[in-house]
């Protein structure tokens, strides 16, 4: 069968299918447990996430599944700036606050996530998987990973990467194409050097590693998981084909912005978080691109744009939020994870049957 494969006895699902590690509330307990109950591999996006929340997330997806999940967890780093420049982009951020009524002018703290007490929490619950984003872990955590015979995903967007990923020691890799929606797993190099999409950087990864690779960005539907297939890859990861399903957490107009975008709809940018992320352009990264030189680096943009994004979805407004998306959006849908999954499955039975005619 199609399914069984090196992806799948690794991570002891039914499919080789992952649903990516959403950071900002995307993931739910609901939509994780959706998704490993269905027989792919729901994804915990901690990104973001306090200790005390990756806890409670944990706890809550338990109660839901006893089958496989993950936590993708981000690579911390440590950004160069100034006092100066801080304020001079709350500066450049104030029209734009005032449109929606904030006007809080609290001074600026940087509040990094802990990545090793977030493993902690990893190896206490026994968490069956743990995918790294935006680098690779330090030897030590992999050490106390591999103790507890926790499978650790990396994510490279270069063979490059894939290559410093299997030094690294990881069970699998994700080959994150230029059509992934949200921020590149970009970690050596610039970015635009990195853009390389799904089709081209998927073969090449396969045959420069040894270890199993995943293929991500732009795959949305069973003929997307056939391609990477034929490329080589041994399973998919998933984001928006899975933010716009029920169970999501994405605030609705995310999710109908997608509905009802196009394939030209989206974009590249840095202003909303100082890492570029492909997301559906707006007003809000419209009125950036004449700042762009003044962009802080992740986190402290993120930091800074906190505010302003949540109230805006709060407000339902659409202009100042962060839309992430992949470059599919014409193939999302409406439905619930296990319709999602049915129907990939279908799609791609149905293929190799008129491939194999």
């Amino acid at each position: 069968m199609w399914y069984k494969n090196d992806v799948t006895k690794s991570l002891r699902t039914k499919y080789p299918i992952i649903q990516a590690g959403m950071a900002g509330g995307v993931t739910t307990p609901e939509l994780v447990a959706s998704v490993s109950n269905s027989g792919g591999l729901g994804t915990i996006g901690a990104g973001y996430m306090s200790v005390t929340d990756l806890n409670e997330c944990i706890k809550q997806v338990k109660k839901q599944t006893n089958l496989p999940f993950g936590v993708n967890l981000f690579i911390p780093e440590e950004p160069e700036y100034t006092e100066e420049q801080v304020n001079q982009m709350q500066e450049l951020l104030k029209p734009l606050k005032k449109e929606l009524n904030l006007f809080n002018d609290d001074p600026f703290t940087l509040k990094q996530i802990d990545l090793e007490r977030q493993i902690e929490i990893i190896l206490k619950e026994r968490v069956p998987v743990c995918s790294f984003t935006f680098g690779i872990p330090p030897k030590e955590i992999m050490n106390e990973l591999k103790k507890k015979d926790i499978k650790v995903i990396g994510t490279a967007t270069t063979v490059e990467e894939a290559l410093i990923n299997q030094e690294c020691g990881v069970d699998l890799i994700v080959a994150q194409g230029s059509e992934a929606g949200g921020h590149r797993g970009t970690f050596l190099g610039t970015y635009d050097e990195s853009m390389i999409g799904t089709f081209s950087l998927v073969p090449q990864v396969v045959d420069a590693v040894e270890v199993p690779v995943i293929a991500a960005g732009g795959v949305m539907d069973g003929r997307g998981v056939i391609a990477a297939l034929a490329l080589g890859a041994k399973g998919v990861q998933m984001g928006t084909a899975f933010l716009t399903n029920k169970e999501s957490g994405a605030k609705d107009i995310h999710k109908k912005a997608i509905l009802h975008a196009e394939e030209t709809s989206t974009t590249i940018t840095s202003a909303f978080s100082g890492k570029p992320a492909r997301g559906l352009t707006n007003s809000f990264i419209n009125r950036m691109k004449e700042f762009e030189d003044q962009i802080l680096p992740y986190p402290v943009q993120n930091a800074l744009t906190k505010e302003l994004r949540t109230e805006a979805g709060n407000q339902h407004n659409s202009e100042f939020m962060s839309l992430w998306s992949g470059q599919g959006p014409r193939l999302s849908k409406d439905v619930y994870v296990h319709e999602l999954i049915d129907s990939l499955v279908q799609e791609i039975e149905k293929s190799i049957k008129k491939l194999t005619r």
